[in-house]
């Protein structure tokens, strides 16, 4: 059993009250999580999987994309296109794509999650108290490539794997963790959402609640289970997995907040760089708090 962190679930509290840019679910946003994902075989065919699907309708049903031209938004979404899925293929990154993640990073250091962060990873002595120096901090942990399992050329980045996803022998997705990728894919028709995931220790699943486990397909590979945050803003969860990361030496923290408890998991690569970040809800608390 894991001991929630009590200061932490009181930082990342105050991060979720400043998250400003949240969506509402039911107002700015419909999900529809309809029926509950089979099993996954990865040596099944694509035909026989679908035997398994709990699903026959897309994840999102209404997205208001009014919020997407609000500029972390903006800054977040022009990053998803940078990288190669495939892992083992080396990443190459242009000038162009530098100055984009130099671009998201300033606009995160603006936004009241971030600063609330870096106020408390400061007195913490865990990061610099200068911007540009907490900003070299931030590229390290997040855009500095390295490679995975078995690649021999640096192939990924904490960012391509939490907020981006990639692909892992052509049948396997691994990360993919950021609900706007999910949407903008589900609606480019590159993603089949084929049911949400619970098990018996876990909640049953809410359409209107921020968290979720499901099952999906994407680029010819299957992502068996998966939880991500549903309609929050990219500067709450960029804050929020900088903050575990430094804070906690553990792969998984539990915290409080607002009506949630959850698990972040968040594995460490060489201690320098996220290998991955996730939320896992592990039950709801008071219905009354919003």
């Amino acid at each position: 059993m894991i001991e929630a962190d009590r200061e932490l679930s009181a930082m990342v509290q105050d991060i979720w009250d400043k998250d400003v840019n949240r969506l509402k679910p039911g107002t700015d946003y419909r999900i529809s999580l309809q029926g509950k994902a089979g099993p996954v075989n990865a040596d099944m065919n694509d035909d026989m999987n679908d035997d398994n699907d709990g699903a026959g309708y897309p994840l999102f049903s209404f997205v208001d994309e009014r919020i997407f031209k609000k500029e972390s938004f903006l800054a977040f979404i022009s990053l998803l296109d940078n990288y190669e899925s495939d892992t083992g293929e080396p990443e190459i990154v242009t000038p162009e794509e530098e100055a984009e993640n130099h671009k998201f990073l300033d606009c995160m250091l603006r936004t009241p999650t971030m600063k609330i962060a870096h106020k408390y990873l400061v007195e913490k002595q865990l990061s610099p108290e200068g911007l540009p120096e907490f900003k070299k901090q931030l590229y390290r942990i997040w855009f500095e490539l390295y490679a995975r399992r078995g690649a021999s050329k640096p192939d990924s980045s904490g960012f391509e794997h939490v907020f981006v996803g990639e692909t892992r022998g052509g049948r396997t997705v691994i990360g993919f963790h950021n609900w706007i990728q999910l949407y903008l894919q589900e609606k480019l028709g590159h993603i089949d959402y084929k049911g949400y995931s619970v098990n018996a220790n876990s909640p049953q699943p809410d359409e209107n609640k921020h968290i979720l486990a499901l099952q999906f397909s994407w680029k010819n590979g299957i992502k068996p289970k998966g939880s991500i945050f549903v309609g929050v803003s990219p500067e709450f969860e960029f804050a929020l997995y900088t903050l575990c990361f430094l804070v906690s030496p553990n792969e998984r923290v539990k915290v409080f907040f607002s009506i949630y408890e959850v698990d972040i998991v968040c594995h460490h690569y060489n201690q320098k760089h996220i290998g991955t970040t996730y939320p896992v809800l592990v039950k709801y608390q008071n219905e009354q708090k919003n």
